[in-house]
């Protein structure tokens, strides 16, 4: 593709979650910090939260790297899951080995058996769940009595929830109220600002081999931002496609016009608004 033409070893602005590309921008970097602070502390509930494509899948694979030997973890990417089969999934991966007729007893049994002995061998245990939004409410009850489970010291299980914000609004119903109480720690995701946004497309190509001049112009930078509002996702999608644009064209430099065009192909970027005025103004560069 534009790989050896832009002087690259891959492509900067995949969509695919990859620590590699971590940038610790002001929002990254403070919930991280909330992350390692709150599980080194022994928390039993920890809610992440942000908009669609602002990165918490990634905060969460940074987050679990980020932490050391004596951590035990496990993730489940979708918790849409009935209770008993999300146990059963937690189960498989801290390597508990649970019998696959074990009723619900027995399967809490045998998870705080299994949670015990790790406690036992100076192990901790966190539980990651992406796109806890989606996770029905008696799964969450079952979640919450997981973490009755403790020593007279810890938790033998800490649970992280990373969810977009309709998560806080699962949290509000009455069901849940107990859950909800046992957030200690919480953290919203934010956007990158304009600074930020120029910073991180700098660091990806960067990290991808990149070595010449800044390859977006100004006013390429300024639509960027504009276009996505500083969303991580958007900002990949827009500038991947620009990319594609100035490579097709044979331009060393990304402009305001292939933006643009990208911008026009993304319907995503085209629900932000006003900016749409722009193109008419004529600006180049």
């Amino acid at each position: 593709m534009y790989r050896e033409f832009f002087g690259l070893r891959e492509r900067p602005f995949g969509i695919t979650p990859d620590t590699s590309y971590f940038f610790a921008f002001t929002s990254y970097q403070e919930a991280l910090n909330t992350l390692l602070v709150a599980v080194r502390t022994g928390e039993g509930f920890i809610k992440i939260t942000g908009e669609v494509g602002t990165g918490k899948t990634l905060l969460c694979r940074k987050f679990l790297a980020s932490l050391g030997g004596d951590f035990v973890t496990a993730y489940i990417p979708n918790p849409y899951l009935e209770p008993r089969t999300l146990l059963m999934a937690v189960a498989e991966d801290l390597r508990i080995t649970v019998e696959a007729t074990a009723d619900q007893h027995h399967l809490l049994r045998t998870l705080t058996l299994g949670l015990l002995n790790y406690a036992r061998n100076g192990k901790r245990v966190v539980l990651c769940l992406d796109e806890a939004q989606a996770m029905p409410l008696e799964t969450m009850e079952a979640l919450r009595l997981l973490t009755n489970l403790e020593t007279e010291k810890r938790k033998l299980l800490q649970i992280v929830l990373f969810g977009q914000p309709e998560l806080d609004d699962k949290l509000d119903q009455a069901s849940v109220r107990q859950l909800k109480q046992r957030i200690s720690f919480h953290y919203r995701l934010g956007e990158l600002g304009s600074a930020e946004l120029e910073a991180y497309v700098a660091h990806r190509l960067a990290i991808a081999g990149y070595a010449g001049e800044k390859l977006f112009t100004k006013n390429a930078m300024r639509l960027l931002y504009r276009a996505s509002g500083g969303v991580p996702r958007l900002v990949n999608i827009l500038a991947h496609k620009a990319m594609l644009l100035a490579y097709g064209q044979g331009r060393i430099l990304v402009e305001a016009v292939h933006v643009r065009a990208a911008v026009a192909d993304t319907p995503a970027a085209r629900r932000l608004g006003w900016w749409w005025l722009i193109p008419s103004l004529g600006i180049r560069g």
